[in-house]
Formats: C-alpha cells, structure tokens, sequence
C-alpha cells in the first residue's frame, strides 16, 4: 500500500516535460524527496519506548497474578464439578474465558515487549 501512494505520488508530481514515450521517466529532486519522506523510518519517541524493563516486568508480574489465580479457580470448579458432582458448571466456564483472556494478553504484552529475548 505504502509503495502504491508512492507511485501516485510520483505520477501526480511528474513534469510535463518528462519523457514517457520511451517508458524512461527522468526523477527530479524533488520526486525522490517526497518518495524517501514515504519509505523513511520515523524516529519520534513515544511512550512505549520510554517504559524501563523494570516497569515492563512489573506490569506483567501483575497480570500473572490474576491469571495464576483464575486458573487455579477454574480447575477447583471443574474438579467439583467432575469429582464431586456440583453444579458449578457456569462459573467454571466463566473462569475459564477470564483465563484465556488473560493469558492471550499476557502472551501479546510479553511476545511485544521482551523479544527477541
């Protein structure tokens, strides 16, 4: 998509007197400067870059807490319910999505921040 506007970009800023007949476009300056401003990286700071690794670990020491808990919780509710016949069959399921919300975010925050390792 990036290299598309670039190509329009390109076209639309083309001179008159450019030679197309051929197939050769002749680049200007200032065409090559608007195409580089495209592809360039842009290094403004943000927020996320700024975060210590201390910051980083305690975030994710905080939503594997919770997560440790609701897994707990949700095998208790499930061995009363298979083990001992309880009707709990509701809050275990309501567990169980709360622990795989948790884990999958907790996977994405660990996987963004902290690879390559």
């Amino acid at each position: 998509m990036l290299f598309g506007v670039a190509v329009l970009l390109a076209l639309v800023t083309m001179p008159a007197h450019a030679d197309t007949s051929s197939g050769s476009v002749s680049t200007t300056e200032s065409e090559a400067q608007i195409i580089q401003k495209f592809t360039a990286k842009e290094s403004i700071d943000s927020e996320v870059v700024t975060i210590s690794d201390k910051r980083k670990r305690q975030v994710m020491f905080a939503m594997g807490v919770p997560l440790l808990l609701f897994i707990i919780i949700t095998v208790i509710l499930g061995i009363a319910m298979g083990v001992y016949g309880k009707d709990v069959y509701v809050p275990h399921m309501i567990f169980a999505g709360l622990s795989l919300t948790l884990a999958l975010g907790h996977a994405i925050v660990g996987l963004v921040w902290f690879w390559p390792f």
